[in-house]
């Protein structure tokens, strides 16, 4: 494959799958210097992530207790 061919492949992978951004950039902080709306959606990626885990560490919790199982000490 020419790299044409292969540059045209990419952008329609890429153009087909919606794909706007870097998917590892969720994974670790970053030390490069990020665009404000690129980190206000990483931010907003981030609070969203967190929201779902606490919702899943309450259900988590109610399942427990409506089997009279008592909390893990601290909870």
């Amino acid at each position: 494959m020419f790299l044409h061919q292969h540059d045209s492949a990419v952008a329609a992978f890429i153009l087909t799958k919606g794909i706007a951004r870097c998917p590892t950039a969720r994974a670790l902080p970053t030390q490069a210097t990020i665009a404000a709306a690129d980190r206000a959606a990483l931010e907003d990626d981030a609070a969203k992530r967190e929201w779902l885990r606490e919702q899943r560490s309450a259900t988590w919790k109610r399942s427990f207790r409506m089997y009279g199982i008592p909390a893990l000490p601290g909870e």
